[in-house]
This record gives structure tokens, C-alpha cells and sequence, in this order.
């Protein structure tokens, strides 16, 4: 027996401030897309109706003072890299990236011969997970934001005010 308990009403739920704003965080993540390459044919199977992204919460925003969720899926050349680190700094904080492919997580297959090709885009702006493959079945993408919102599940008001 709790000291609090039948002391309320029907529908009253007690919880922390920290649980509160993660669940509404992890269950409306709005992503910015930045399609560079093939993997963008992927990513946009995913948001159709055969997988249904937006049963995860995952609704894609039009622009990144909109969004919370930057999706790179793609070859990130250095001439692009500066229009991705832009638009990362307009995207209103909290913010997260997912790298789509092997091409934004570490240069694919132009890594060691790629001039031209950065060597993931972590090198650009910070990543919050890395979805494998190339290019990465739609089943991997809800994976990843899967484990996206797992990691804002454990996250702390403080500490994301503090970083």
C-alpha cells in the first residue's frame, strides 16, 4: 500500500519529468532526409505503406527547423559536407543523425580510392547510430530508429541540457 494510493481520481498518471519528455521525444521523432544516393531508394520504400514508418512515431519534415532527426543515406562528398553541417546547426536541439549505408557511415566502396569521398559522415556532424549494408533493407532502417529511441528512452533532461 502506497501512501498516495486512491488518493487521486481515473486517469492520473504519476511519473518523472525525464520519462515524461522522453516518451513524447521517442514517439514523435521528425526527420530531415538528406537522400544523397542509392540508399535513398530505400529510405523512401520505408516510409510507404508496405513498411509503414509512421507507426514508430516517424513523420518526415520538410525542413530542419522542423526536425529532430537528420537521415544521411548516401555518398557524402566533401562538397556536400558543408550543406549537411548547415543544416545540422539549423535543426532546434535535441537533435539526432542516423547514417544510412556503409557510403555515410565509412565511404563505402570509395574509401581508400574516393578523393572525393568523406570517410562518414561522423567526420561532419555527430552520428547517433549507424544502420549497416548497402544499401540497407527498409527492416534495417526501422531498426534503427528502433534503437534510436531506445537510446533517447535512457537519456536525462539534465544531462541533455548540460552537453
Amino acid at each position: 500500500m502506497s501512501i498516495i494510493e486512491n488518493k487521486f481520481r481515473d486517469n492520473v498518471i504519476i511519473t518523472s519529468a525525464d520519462k515524461f519528455m522522453n516518451w513524447a521525444r521517442l514517439s514523435s521523432l521528425w526527420p530531415i532526409t538528406f537522400g544523397i544516393a542509392c540508399c535513398a531508394i530505400e529510405m523512401m520504400a520505408t516510409a510507404a505503406s508496405r513498411y509503414d514508418q509512421d507507426r514508430l512515431g516517424v513523420l518526415p519534415r520538410p525542413s530542419p527547423r522542423q526536425s529532430d532527426l537528420m537521415i544521411v543515406a548516401g555518398t557524402v562528398t566533401f562538397k556536400m559536407a558543408s550543406r549537411i553541417k548547415r543544416l545540422y546547426e539549423q535543426m532546434p536541439d535535441p537533435k539526432y543523425v542516423i547514417a544510412m549505408g556503409c557510403c555515410a557511415t565509412s565511404g563505402g566502396p570509395y574509401w581508400k580510392h574516393g578523393y572525393h569521398v568523406m570517410k562518414g559522415v561522423d567526420q561532419v556532424v555527430p552520428v547517433d547510430v549507424y544502420v549497416p549494408g548497402c544499401p540497407p533493407r527498409p527492416e534495417s532502417l526501422l531498426e534503427g530508429f528502433i534503437k534510436l529511441q531506445e537510446k533517447i528512452r535512457r537519456e536525462s533532461i539534465a544531462t541533455t541540457q548540460a552537453a
